[in-house]
C-alpha cells in the first residue's frame, strides 16, 4: 500500500490517518474520544408491592445521598426524581459506559388513596424505600327524613341513618 493512503484496517494504529511528519510525534499515543450526552431522563429499576396496608416502593439508585431525592405525591401518582452525578475524572478515556448518570425519574400509579401525613422515605445501601400507608375509608353519613306536608318529620319520629364507605 502506498505511504500517502491511510490504512483503515488497523484501527488502533495512532499514525494511520496522520501525515509522515506527524507520525513520529504521535507514535505510541492513542487518542479516542467518546462524547456522551444524556438528552433523556432515565428510569432506575423500581419495585412496588403491598404489605399490611402499605404500598412500598423501592428504587435501586446507588451513589446518592438522602438529600438528593425529590419525592412528590401528585394526585394518584408518586414521582421520585433527582440527578446522579458522575464522579469520574475528566481526563480519562472510557472503555465501557453502562451506568446511567444525569437526571432520573420513576413514576408509580397509586392503587388507592394514601394517608399523606404518614408517608415515610429512607435511603440505605443504594435503595430508596418509600412507604405509603393506605388512607382509611371515609365514612359518609346520609340521613333520610320522612317528608310530611310541611317537610318535617312527624313528632317523635327519628330520622333513618345509613352509613356508606367512600374509598376515593
Amino acid at each position: 500500500m502506498p505511504d500517502d493512503i491511510p490504512s483503515f484496517d488497523k484501527p488502533d494504529d495512532p499514525a494511520s490517518d496522520v501525515g509522515h511528519a506527524d507520525r513520529a510525534a504521535t507514535e505510541g499515543v492513542v487518542r479516542r474520544w467518546v462524547v456522551v450526552r444524556h438528552a433523556t431522563v432515565w428510569r432506575p429499576p423500581t419495585d412496588v408491592y403491598e404489605q399490611e396496608g402499605l404500598l412500598i416502593v423501592v428504587v435501586e439508585i446507588a451513589g446518592m445521598h438522602h438529600s438528593d431525592f425529590n419525592v412528590m405525591l401528585q394526585g394518584q401518582r408518586l414521582i421520585i426524581s433527582g440527578i446522579r452525578q458522575r464522579a469520574a475524572p475528566r481526563d480519562c478515556a472510557y472503555h465501557q459506559l453502562e451506568i446511567p448518570y444525569g437526571e432520573f425519574r420513576a413514576e408509580v400509579s397509586l392503587p388507592w388513596p394514601i394517608l399523606r401525613d404518614a408517608v415515610t422515605a429512607s435511603y440505605r445501601d443504594g435503595f430508596l424505600r418509600v412507604e405509603l400507608p393506605q388512607a382509611p375509608a371515609q365514612r359518609i353519613q346520609i340521613v333520610t327524613l320522612d317528608e310530611g306536608e310541611s317537610g318535617a318529620s312527624p313528632a317523635g319520629a327519628l330520622p333513618e341513618e345509613q352509613t356508606y364507605d367512600q374509598t376515593t
